[in-house]
């Protein structure tokens, strides 16, 4: 799995691997009006297009089938839109497209965050596992957001 640098020409793709992608959170949650569900292309097209943020995605036999959105602020890495299309889910492309993205970070992040739906169990499960742990909850409409963090460097549990 080699993850590449997405471009605004790219943003089809990525919000239709996005889309596809956020339908399980989305019944998992009964809010159908999740960000990833209603963003438009054009909004797509303008955060691959913001220096801020750095847009991964990996490709097999040229469709994008994973992608993740980092954006640098200061020494923080934050997280957003991991996305695995889903006849593709359940095979570590989510977990390794995190780590590349981690490893992939400019040198002056010293910290990660995300965070993710209470009712998320999956994605819950797989950034415990990647060292990511609670900081925090917020809430949002009937359930709460769960706020996550992890130091650079943090190895994932199954490797420690």
């Amino acid at each position: 799995m080699t993850p590449e640098l997405l471009t605004e020409a790219d943003a089809g793709e990525l919000l239709t691997v996005q889309r596809a992608a956020y339908l399980s959170e989305a019944r998992a949650h009964r809010n159908f009006d999740l960000p990833p569900l209603v963003e438009t292309v054009e909004q797509v097209r303008a955060a691959l297009a913001d220096p801020a943020w750095r847009v991964w995605g990996v490709r097999d036999g040229g469709r994008l089938i994973a992608t993740v959105r980092l954006r640098v602020a200061g020494a923080v890495g934050e997280v957003a839109r991991l996305a695995v299309a889903p006849d593709r889910q359940g095979e570590g492309l989510g977990s390794a497209l995190l780590l590349a993205a981690e490893e992939l970070a400019p040198a002056e992040v010293t910290r990660f965050r995300l965070f993710t739906g209470e009712r998320s169990a999956g994605p819950l499960h797989v950034y415990a596992k990647l060292g990511y742990r609670e900081t925090h909850r917020s809430p949002e409409a009937d359930y709460q957001l769960i706020h996550l963090e992890k130091p650079r460097g943090r190895a994932p549990a199954a490797i420690r």
